[in-house]
């Protein structure tokens, strides 16, 4: 079985057991693009339900780029404290608020380039935005998605550009957002880090891990 004709296996048995509704893990206001952003700069080493929780408070603190932009450093730093590495993820968000304001009329950029130019976004935190807010297919790679896809046998590459890039090749391009959010699901409910279920796992057919383990 070549890698592409892998793909097409892990993908198809995705959508049968996850559906194929996209779905955000990280809350945000529809239109409010600048909130999933930073959101999504606030996960790096962090959970989505713990940046979940404390954004719920943080953007009512500070309701608009304005308000993020003219912050107060340490104290901001003492409202994100819990989602760690907080001096960097305060200090990035701040200033890419004031880019935002300064050269992009408050808007996030779709483009990529663009967006990898701001403070504190990488290609991932930019594939998040890119395919959530704008419907772009893009691959995001985070850990689940490299872990996953590497134990399946779609990459040999622990370089999270390298994977993108990788997987751009062989999955289908109208199941890039969709791929993202199932092998997330999939990581979190079956294929954890330390204790995979293999036996009920339903890719476990076409698991290169698992055919050679």
């Amino acid at each position: 079985m070549t890698k592409k004709e892998r793909a097409l296996a892990v993908c198809e048995k995705l959508n049968e057991e996850y559906g194929t509704d996209l779905r955000c893990y990280l809350e945000y206001t529809p239109g409010k693009t600048w909130q999933l952003l930073f959101a999504t700069i606030m996960s790096a080493q962090c959970t989505d339900e713990r940046v979940n929780m404390v954004t719920r408070e943080l953007y009512q603190k500070y309701p608009d780029l304005e308000a993020i932009a003219s912050a107060d450093l340490k104290e901001f730093e003492r409202d994100i404290y819990s989602t760690g590495f907080y001096h960097n993820k305060a200090k990035n968000i701040i200033a890419c608020a004031r880019v935002l304001l300064d050269e992009y009329n408050g808007e996030v950029p779709s483009d990529i380039d663009k967006l990898t130019k701001l403070p504190g976004v990488g290609r991932k935190t930019a594939n998040v935005i890119r395919g959530n807010a704008y419907g772009i297919e893009s691959i995001v790679v985070d850990t689940h998605v490299k872990r996953v896809s590497k134990l399946l046998g779609l990459t040999a590459s622990d370089d999270p550009e390298k994977v993108e890039f990788e997987l751009m090749k062989i999955v289908p391009k109208e199941q890039w957002i969709l791929y993202n959010f199932q092998v997330i699901a999939h990581g979190r409910k079956v294929c954890v880090a330390r204790r995979p279920a293999c036996e009920e796992c339903v890719l476990k057919e076409v698991c290169k891990h698992y055919l050679t383990k």
